[in-house]
Formats: C-alpha cells, structure tokens, sequence
C-alpha cells in the first residue's frame, strides 16, 4: 500500500465531530434546564425533553435491535439536522417539504419516521418548540407579545396567544403577568444567589 495515501478513516473519527456537536447540544440544554429550573419550570422541563430525545436518538442509533436501525425512524445524524435546522428557521415558515429534503426522504417516510423518533407530527414539535421560545422571550424581554410572535414565527399575536394557551393552559399575558409577579415576590436578599 501506498504510503502517500492518507489513512481510510475510521467510522470513530467519521462520527466524532457530529458526536461533539450532540454532546454540546445536550448540554446547553442541560444548562438552560439548570438555571431556569427555579425561575420557570416550563422551559427547564422543556429543555430536559429535549435534550432526553436527542439522547435517546442516538442510544436507539448504537442499539442492534433499536428502532433506530429501521427505514421507519431517523438516525441520529438526521434527527440532529433536522432539529438544528428547525432551531435555525424557527422565526421563519418551516415546511415539511423543507424538512424532508434536508434528509433526502420523501414528505410522507419522512413525517412517519420523524413521529415514530420524537413522538408527535413535525407540525407538533415545530409548534411547541415556538412555544419554548415564546415563554422564553416573555420572560427576559420587555418586547409586545406581537413583536414575540413574529420572532417566534407566529403569523400573529392571535395565533401566539391561541396556541400558548393550547400548550400552557393561560393566555400569554397572563402567563407573563404570574412570572413576573412570581419572580418579585420571591426576590428577597437571602435568594440573591448566583450559580
């Protein structure tokens, strides 16, 4: 053998730079789910459920048996794209064609595949992801809840407020109101910790 040639990589090395970006993944989300876990108990879960299901994505992936190996569910290095790519456009129209294309399946394998992987309709997952992030930006930020909408990839604040109240069980400006009246009433000097 030719001594010039580089060697054939091995499917470790293949695999280590999108097993650093799932490990970075998880653990941001980790770490959103560790400081928010105390000031709002839904992006923290939320952040656990995600972070689960890319973990779970990928041990399914390593099984022999899982329900990874099959046609009918994402491997772990669509999963990610596919996730990423939601995250990336969230503020933007995401379709399933778009989707699907990003894994080269067609609309229908893949919408069965994606379901079978994280449990709920690409629509469902796009949705509460917007949600996430709604609950998020009310939170941190000042902005109108129409600004929010728009940010979050809502047509509308009336769309927003139907689907958070869908998702969370109160309109988004009552929800805003309790969060904050909440977090002033427990900010006392002995609670000024910081992590």
């Amino acid at each position: 053998m030719d001594s010039n040639f580089p060697p054939k990589p091995t499917s470790v090395s293949v695999c280590l730079p999108e097993m650093r970006a799932l490990v970075s993944s998880v653990m941001a989300l980790l770490d959103i789910a560790r400081l928010e876990g105390d000031k709002d108990h839904y992006v923290a879960k939320a952040s656990i459920v995600r972070a689960s299901a890319l973990l779970r994505v990928e041990i399914d992936r390593q099984t022999p048996n899982g329900n990874l190996g099959t046609r009918a569910s994402l491997p772990a290095w669509q999963a990610y794209r596919v996730l990423k790519y939601i995250d990336e456009h969230i503020a933007a129209r995401i379709l399933i064609s778009d989707l699907s294309g990003i894994v080269h399946r067609s609309r229908a394998d893949f919408a069965r595949a994606f379901k079978r992987t994280f449990g709920q309709t690409p629509h469902a997952y796009v949705v509460r992801r917007r949600v996430e992030l709604a609950s998020h930006l009310m939170r941190i930020s000042e902005d109108s809840l129409s600004n929010i909408a728009l940010s979050c990839g809502f047509t509308d604040q009336a769309h927003l407020c139907r689907l958070f109240r869908r998702s969370v069980g109160q309109s988004p400006a009552a929800w805003r109101k309790q969060i904050r009246t909440d977090a002033h009433n427990h900010q006392t000097p002995a609670n000024h910790s910081y992590p």
